[in-house]
């Protein structure tokens, strides 16, 4: 499978002025020896954004912040025991924008935390702890 790298600007702009001097996109890729449906493609972005910097980024914009993504993490670490929904609200009341649960996972992930199932059973007793001790004693190999 062929890897995917992108142009730097300079390579770019050499690419494009070569075009502009007259230069047929055939003979440009063979010079450069990259494809000419790549030279194509730069020599029309050039055309629409009158620029040759490659424009970063795309996609779906985030909706918490750096320092958002830091409050997440702080309280998910104050409140073991709660779960995503419960730390979407308390970011919620404390910036206003809503945040769903599973983007919530995302960032505890990142973070280094992840779900755990609640304790749900009651702490032994002193006289059950002595019982359990001794049988481990007794049934030692």
């Amino acid at each position: 499978m062929a890897r995917r790298n992108h142009l730097d600007d300079f390579t770019r702009e050499r690419m494009i002025g070569k075009l502009e001097e007259g230069r047929t996109v055939i003979s440009v890729a063979a010079e450069f020896g990259i494809n000419k449906s790549v030279i194509s493609r730069a020599c029309k972005a050039f055309q629409t954004t009158a620029t040759a910097v490659r424009m970063v980024g795309g996609g779906h914009p985030r909706t918490t912040t750096a320092g958002d993504d830091r409050y997440i993490i702080l309280q998910a670490k104050r409140g073991r025991r709660q779960s995503a929904s419960v730390i979407a609200q308390q970011l919620s009341t404390a910036t206003g924008r809503q945040v769903s649960r599973f983007t919530m996972a995302r960032r505890l992930h990142k973070g280094g935390l992840f779900a755990r199932l609640p304790e749900r059973c009651l702490p032994l007793k002193v006289d059950f702890r002595r019982h359990r001790l001794q049988w481990c004693r007794e049934h030692k190999n």
